[in-house]
């Protein structure tokens, strides 16, 4: 076994500790087929295959018209590269025999989908090699992405496409008895994520790969993914996701790659004056690797997921053997837990210690493995100055914070670095992509909790903030000593923490001396002075305020650029989040706004409007220069477009009918407008709001006689999904609500087709790609100044959907590039909605009479339930769960106003449709590509480098 980085060779650190003893890092595994004499670890082709005329059977045993001869051989007779029918078919023949998963009765589809997809991971490996070997020779600057969150969606169309043998498998599926989409639905979503964060992450990996940027992911490989939704009378149910119950084909175990991961313990610190982390808990991280490959490259990345466990020799055999059989794995499955699920509920100590765990591991598992990297780049001249010229790393959203006060201790305690060039080193390779401007997302974790289970790292954070206060007095003096307080106040990364003496002097207030008479203090006895000591005690006990440590501040300070997604959040972020340290740092500030992959999101998911916008661009240029979508403009009103236009929509529509008859048992009209609202249910979105508007409508409706209904209104689908987080109560509560409200319209033979409400469960990726190309309307409805930027209405855009709207986080750059005629906007504007609450806390607001008569109408019961606690988060003045604080009733009217103007519109249908052309038109900013050369080129300063001589 080979040992990584035994030593280092840094200024001051000769002799250093290694980071630990992990076999041959970081090689990707050489799978060149054809090379009988290569390392390869991993092998997908047997060495005996001897020739034969292979036929398999698929469960309804088609007839084989061109058999499929796989010549006798060694694994180099199985030629990855060759693309036609016949070639892919034996590859695929190939591994449903010798990569078993499934007994060798028949070809199920399942044993179809494992094969076919190893036969195009053999395809992948060959140039994923390749990719890693270029970056190796080269020892280019590379990019690591890290996020709690990868939203991957399945791999094996996307992985075909990107290949460009989509028709070759088409064709050599049907030669197996199958139908290409039919084995393609097998694939579960990768339970990788939940939300944008996680989509955004996975966007961002297809453009790297495709733009040939050197770049990894790094995330955790969560066994049971956030939670498998359930919708049943009593609202959202969760189960345990089982996306890896029948194995992952994409994915590589390298159990030669493992790091040590530490919990607990002390700190102590050895005659040489360094510090050690020692006793505690000890785990080790396992990588497992999945490919990632690029549009019409042989450019292939790695997302390095990490698992956890401990070794054999933990297993406490005695126990087991005297029948305390939990207590024999106990060490195990404590580490095994840390990757079980996504945002483990953190209502409990315990959940909340797992969450830290989960980060922590993140962090320390992929730097540990870039550091390693760097190190075998670096040959035997490491030096350590120049690690920011090779690394870049990207932390998404505050979760990977830990990677600020890790790297340090790696570079001080085991490379032996000082601090001033161990912290100069962690501010030009670390970068923050914050994503929130909520008060509950910008982590906070207990002080005492980070010092039990990582001691070191909190004495590092404690040293960073010591700086940061000596540099914030620096900055602004003394003089002013309310200025200096209220500046420390927003911008330490401890909060509720002592000053050091020096400077906590500076704002202690002189007290009021009582001008008691002192015949009247003396007649106080003992025991009464006693005891109001003792009650004083105990108030200010009571009262003290947690101590915390802020993670986004942490990250502005210890990162070299922090980005928002969206023009406006971007503003936000530096003029109201964290406007202190925009004022002492400007040149830190950047805006990226979001961008979704065009592959995916339009090529892939809708073939059929894909291939009207390829005729009318004149070529499938657009699918890597979008700009090439605002060519579409000039045909907006072209009735031979619009005609094929509303056809693909239509055709789109009737597979979301089949679905959602499949799914939820509802039958819907193609002939409706499909109006959909799709994304992670919280109260900022507002669900609410949509539903209380169907509410509206459907009241409305049920006052009309029959004739004026039909006049009045345009027959919609109204379909939501998405998924609320296990102890959100009051998001749950909602999903009740739209699931009931469902309930009572779809059932009502008053109502008919006029008006559907469906919620679709278990919201995923596969189900956005379906759901998305069929829709007409969707709505992003937060309230103002909330939504950082949202990838949803992008994808919606993209497809030639409508958005309505408020002036919310990417809406506002999306209606300036789709044109205001072609975006429904209504609402209150970011900055009035400080104003709009403290108004309503004044007792100033006047409710909307309509939107009173839509609440009585809820608490009246005719949905099944009274909703006291949701319908009363919508009154009173202030309180926590009351005063409406997101605002619904204060935009309720303008909401109304607006539907009814989309109501318009849609009779219009030629209208529409322009509408609908001019959205895919103005789309074309909203790629990641364009946002990924704006990363590489502003943050990671990094440099395409093309791969042209892979097999």
């Amino acid at each position: 076994m080979a040992y990584c980085a035994a030593t280092s060779s840094s200024p001051g650190g000769k002799g250093a500790t290694a980071l630990s003893h992990c076999s041959s890092i970081s090689r990707l595994i050489n799978f060149n087929l054809n090379n009988k004499t290569s390392n390869q670890l991993f092998f997908t082709a047997a060495a005996d295959f001897r020739k034969r005329r292979f036929y398999v059977k698929s469960e309804a045993k088609p007839k084989l018209t061109d058999p499929v001869t796989v010549e006798k051989g060694d694994p180099g007779s199985i030629d990855s590269s060759k693309s036609d029918a016949e070639s892919v078919a034996s590859r695929i023949s190939y591994h449903a025999e010798f990569t078993p998963s499934f007994s060798p009765e028949g070809f199920h589809l399942p044993k179809a989908y494992f094969a076919t997809a190893q036969s195009i991971r053999d395809s992948l490996i060959s140039n994923w090699n390749a990719t890693y070997d270029m970056y190796e020779r080269m020892n280019v600057k590379q990019a690591y992405y890290l996020s709690m969150e990868f939203l991957q969606g399945r791999a094996l169309l996307n992985a075909i496409g990107n290949l460009e043998l989509t028709g070759a498998y088409a064709e050599a599926l049907t030669k197996l008895g199958h139908k290409l989409e039919d084995v393609v639905s097998q694939e579960p979503d990768a339970a990788l994520g939940n939300g944008g964060l996680g989509r955004l992450a996975s966007c961002f990996l297809d453009s790297l790969a495709t733009l040939n940027y050197p770049a990894w992911g790094y995330g955790l490989r969560y066994k049971y993914g956030l939670f498998k939704q359930l919708i049943t009378k009593e609202g959202q149910e969760e189960v345990a996701e089982n996306w890896l119950q029948m194995g992952n084909p994409w994915e590589i175990v390298r159990n030669d790659i493992s790091y040590p991961i530490k919990f607990y313990g002390k700190v102590v610190t050895g005659s040489d004056g360094k510090k050690r982390w020692i006793g505690g808990q000890d785990i080790m991280a396992v990588a497992n690797d999945v490919p990632i490959p690029g549009y019409k490259t042989k450019t292939t990345i790695n997302l390095r997921l990490w698992d956890t466990k401990v070794p054999p020799s933990d297993f406490d055999l005695s126990a087991f053997n005297s029948g305390d059989h939990t207590k024999a794995i106990e060490t195990q499955a404590d580490a095994e837990k840390i990757c079980y699920v996504l945002y483990p509920g953190d209502d409990s100590l315990e959940g909340k210690t797992l969450r830290l765990k989960q980060q922590y591991t993140l962090c320390s598992a992929s730097l540990q493995d870039i550091i390693v990297r760097f190190e075998k780049r670096s040959g035997g001249n490491v030096m350590w100055k120049e690690f920011p010229e090779k690394v870049a790393v990207q932390m998404n959203d505050t979760h990977p914070t830990l990677c600020i006060p890790e790297l340090m201790r790696i570079l001080m305690d085991l490379k032996g670095i000082s601090w001033k060039e161990a912290w100069d080193i962690t501010q030009r390779t670390v970068a923050y992509t914050n994503h929130t401007v909520l008060p509950e997302a910008l982590e906070k974790w207990s002080l005492e909790l980070m010092q039990k289970l990582l001691p070191r790292h909190i004495e590092i954070i404690q040293m960073i903030d010591e700086e940061l206060v000596n540099g914030i007095v620096a900055e602004f003096g003394k003089s002013d000593p309310e200025l200096l307080e209220r500046k420390l106040n927003a911008m330490r990364i401890l909060e509720n923490v002592e000053l050091p003496s020096s400077i906590a002097d500076l704002f202690i207030k002189p007290k009021d001396i009582s001008a008691l008479d002192t015949t009247q203090v003396s007649n106080i006895s003992e025991e009464e002075e006693e005891q109001d000591t003792i009650e004083e005690n105990e108030k200010e006990l009571d009262l003290e305020p947690p101590k915390l440590v802020r993670m986004a501040n942490l990250c502005v300070v210890g990162g070299h650029v922090v980005n928002g997604v969206a023009a406006i959040h971007s503003e936000i972020v530096k003029q109201d989040v964290f406007n202190d340290f925009y004022q002492l740092w400007p040149e830190k500030f950047q805006n990226k706004t979001n961008g979704v992959t065009p592959r995916r999101w339009i090529y892939y998911c809708n073939p059929d409007l894909s291939k009207i916008i390829t005729k009318w661009t004149g070529g499938d240029d657009w699918v890597l220069n979008t700009e090439k979508l605002s060519q579409l403009r000039k045909f907006a009103d072209n009735e031979d477009l619009q005609r094929e236009w509303m056809s693909a929509k239509r055709t789109n529509k009737i597979k979301a009918v089949s679905y959602l008859k499949q799914k939820t048992g509802y039958s819907v009209s193609p002939d409706a407008m499909f109006d959909i609202q799709v994304k992670r249910i919280h109260e900022y979105k507002r669900q609410l709001l949509n539903i209380l508007g169907i509410i509206h409508r459907y009241k409305k409706i049920k006052e009309m006689t029959a004739t004026d209904r039909k006049d009045a209104f345009t027959p919609r689908v109204c379909i939501f999904g998405g998924k609320a987080f296990a102890t959100y109560a009051q998001a749950k509560r909602i999903v009740k609500l739209i699931t009931d409200v469902g309930t009572t319209i779809n059932h009502d033979p008053d109502i008919g087709d006029l008006l559907k409400v469906v919620f679709v469960p278990d919201y995923n990726v596969s189900v956005a790609e379906l759901l998305i190309p069929a829709s007409e309307l969707s709505q992003h409805i937060s309230t103002a100044g909330m939504e950082a930027s949202g990838t949803s209405n992008m994808k919606f855009s993209m497809n030639g959907c409508v958005l309505i709207g408020t002036l919310d986080g990417a809406n506002v750059e999306i209606r300036e590039e789709v044109g205001e005629d072609n975006f429904f906007l209504f609402g209150a504007r970011a900055h009035e909605i400080a104003g709009l609450r403290n108004e309503r806390a004044q007792g100033k607001y006047v409710a909307d009479p309509c939107f009173e008569e839509v609440k009585e109408y809820v608490k009246s019961g005719v949905f099944g339930n009274s909703y006291d606690e949701l319908m009363g988060s919508l009154e009173g003045d202030e309180g926590f769960g009351r005063g409406d604080y997101f605002l619904v009733g204060k935009d309720f009217p303008s909401y109304i106003q607006c539907q009814e103007k989309v109501d318009e519109a849609y009779r219009d249908q030629k209208r529409w449709t322009r509408m609908s052309i001019l959205n895919t038109a103005g789309s074309y900013k909203f790629s990641s590509d364009r946002t990924i050369h704006e990363y590489a080129r502003e943050i990671w300063n990094i440099q395409p480098l093309q791969l042209h001589n892979a097999t």
